[in-house]
């Protein structure tokens, strides 16, 4: 089990030091950052200091060390639109991403979990029919477009909820919450149902297939003939087998919605990590995007290594091949 933890820790490292290469490159290639941070006033002599300030005299593997260093420090530099701490900036914004993506997760795990379970069991019902007709559809919609309906009708048409912001928050030290709020509850509503949508559908479909799966199995079929109740059955017994994947499944995805939170940040105005990134794009602000590109990268593979070791402990046949 030690090698194994060892080797996936090994191979997670590996795959940040190709993500701070590419992170290392946006610096390069997208221009001379002392351009970037200077007006047409800047004298020649500050330019240079500015230069030998940050390190840009020196070779290539210098500057590609120091920034690995200063990331794995949590220092990406200082941002260039705001001339603030890229990582403080970053962490103002950190709330607001997590606390959308978590609700969406939740109403995603609320919303599929049900509904796979019951279209497995009533298949061929036009109601479920209805409900995996619907679940294509919901795969296939941007989610930009289930945004600007949600805003139409809930926002435009009914007025029942506000269309854009985080409402009003409370701060509990360096963390800012909407939850505590009624304002910034209402505002959460709606974008966390936008970025839950997708997820919904995937994980529909993900235990309708494993429920299928279950109750075809001899264990099934063996408790029915016992005369055990069918929900004892479905609830008990089928679902409890069909979490494992839905749980691996969510977790993984945590990081897709926190990467892509940034069309339905943009979309709502919801000012989070995602709205910082597009600001970035737009000022070319190389040290957010840089930062916003690692610390993605990083909750991605945390999250498929956390998952990889976690099924080695569940499944010793894992660990025996490594």
């Amino acid at each position: 089990m030690l090698v194994f933890t060892i080797s996936r820790i090994a191979n997670a490292i590996m795959v940040m030091l190709a993500v701070a290469m590419l992170a290392f490159l946006i610096f390069r290639l997208a221009g001379d950052p002392v351009e970037l941070m200077v007006t047409e006033q800047t004298t020649q002599a500050d330019r240079d200091a500015i230069r030998e300030r940050l390190g840009l005299n020196d070779g290539v593997v210098t500057q590609f060390a120091r920034f690995v260093a200063n990331a794995a420090q949590g220092d990406f530099g200082i941002s260039y639109r705001n001339g603030q701490d890229v990582l403080t900036l970053i962490g103002e914004r950190f709330p607001a991403t997590l606390e959308l993506v978590l609700l969406a997760t939740l109403i995603s795990l609320v919303v599929g979990l049900p509904l796979g379970v019951l279209t497995a069991i009533k298949r061929g019902r036009w109601y479920t029919e209805s409900l995996q007709f619907l679940s294509i559809v919901g795969v296939s919609l941007p989610s930009f477009v289930v945004g600007i309906l949600l805003i139409l009708v809930f926002s435009v048409i009914l007025g029942v909820s506000p269309s854009f912001g985080r409402g009003e928050v409370v701060q509990l030290g360096w963390w800012s919450t909407g939850l505590l709020t009624p304002s910034g509850r209402a505002a959460l509503i709606l974008p966390a149902v936008s970025l839950s949508l997708y997820q919904i559908t995937l994980i529909m479909r993900l235990v309708r297939a494993e429920m299928l799966e279950v109750l075809r199995s001899d264990y099934v079929k063996f408790a029915r003939a016992r005369g055990i109740p069918r929900w004892r059955i479905y609830f008990r017994h089928a679902l409890r087998n069909c979490l494992m994947p839905v749980v691996t499944m969510t977790a993984m995805n945590i990081g897709s919605l926190i990467a892509f939170a940034l069309i339905t940040e943009t979309v709502f105005q919801w000012p989070g990590m995602g709205m910082l990134f597009i600001q970035a794009v737009t000022f070319l602000d190389i040290p957010v995007m840089a930062a916003y590109l690692c610390i993605i990268s990083f909750i991605f593979v945390a999250l498929n290594t956390l998952v990889d070791i976690t099924y080695a402990v569940i499944d010793p046949r894992l660990r025996a091949s490594h």
